[in-house]
């Protein structure tokens, strides 16, 4: 226990100098937007003199580094500034902050992650057990068929066949997929059901190839071979021989899996019309609403820096043999 809390603790030191360095990219990149975002906001019929009263009323004439420093420092507190686009920072009003406009945004990614995932997890372990079951048949080739295919398509592609055959010619669920808070459960859930489709169809094939690959790997072990000579049926045996030795990688791969149903779902909730945190990262850029930008950018760092933290802890739970790399 003592090594798997001290190979967590490094791990997690690691993940901190990663969000570190992640958030002195996503500061630089996003300075250099091209563009002037005072002049976006008040058109170009503002002379130069309110343009600057504006960059000063935000504070773009500092330095980088100090602008760097004091947002870093408020994200250390869990302040993430206001956002610029707000009517308070346009004279009028009271300037929205930007954790109140990603919180709902953020809870909409959850869910739609969430729903994807409860869905996709447990169809994607099924799968793969019955392909590393019934390898070299007809059943392994044809998910294997299956698989490539939705990994080698775009999501975008796949969002818009989904949406042709499944909203338009045959109307089974939503095209958009528009929720507001007070929307009720079921219809959330109805109207959820194309972008956790399309999400689902790419996830599933590369969760279901890595547990189909771990599991034939564990299959060429020698206890595996001894458990067949007592006559175990090799369902028994994948079920409590065979998955339970092959969770490391499967971990692994489930966790980078939910990690981009959080951080890669920009482009189907841009498609759907789906009101989350990816759509409003978009709309931000459009925008150049840097504090938007860049607190979008690290909770989607932030949120893949923990999910592999948790992975690498649970892998070495599962497999100690980690904890002792060759």
């Amino acid at each position: 226990m003592n090594a798997v809390l001290k190979t967590t603790l490094h791990r997690l030191g690691l993940g901190f100098v990663t969000l570190f360095v992640v958030s002195i990219i996503v500061f630089s990149a996003v300075t250099v937007l091209p563009g002037d975002f005072a002049q976006a906001m008040l058109g170009q019929a503002a002379t130069p003199e309110t343009v600057a009263a504006f960059d000063h009323q935000i504070g773009l004439d500092r330095p980088p580094v100090l602008r760097y420093l004091v947002w870093i420092g408020g994200v250390l507190h869990g302040d993430f500034g206001d956002s610029l686009a707000s009517e308070g920072n346009l004279g009028g009003g009271h300037a929205r902050t930007v954790i109140s406009l990603i919180a709902p945004r953020l809870a909409n990614t959850l869910f739609l992650a969430g729903f994807a995932a409860i869905i996709a997890v447990p169809l994607s372990l099924v799968l793969g057990m019955l392909a590393a079951l019934y390898r070299n048949t007809i059943f392994d080739r044809l998910i294997n068929v299956v698989t490539l295919t939705s990994i080698s398509a775009p999501e975008f592609f796949v969002a818009y066949i989904l949406t042709l055959l499944l909203a338009v010619r045959h109307p089974i669920f939503y095209s958009l997929a528009i929720v507001g808070p007070d929307t009720p459960f079921l219809e959330r859930v109805s109207r959820c059901a194309l972008p956790a489709i399309t999400l689902i169809l790419v996830i599933v094939a590369h969760m279901m190839r890595m547990t189909r690959a771990a599991i034939i790997n564990v299959l060429a072990s020698p206890y595996i071979e001894m458990a067949r000579l007592k006559g175990i049926s090799p369902s028994r045996i994948i079920r409590y021989h065979a998955l339970p030795n092959a969770w490391a990688p499967i971990v692994t791969v489930i966790a980078l899996n939910l990690a981009y149903l959080i951080v890669g779902v920009v482009v189907v909730e841009v498609v759907f019309v789906y009101p989350g945190i990816g759509q409003l990262m978009v709309n931000s850029v459009s925008a150049r609403d840097i504090p938007v930008v860049q607190a979008c950018a690290i909770i989607f760092a932030a949120t893949y820096i923990l999910l592999n933290l948790m992975a690498d802890i649970v892998a070495i739970v599962t497999d100690p043999r980690l904890l002792y790399p060759r």
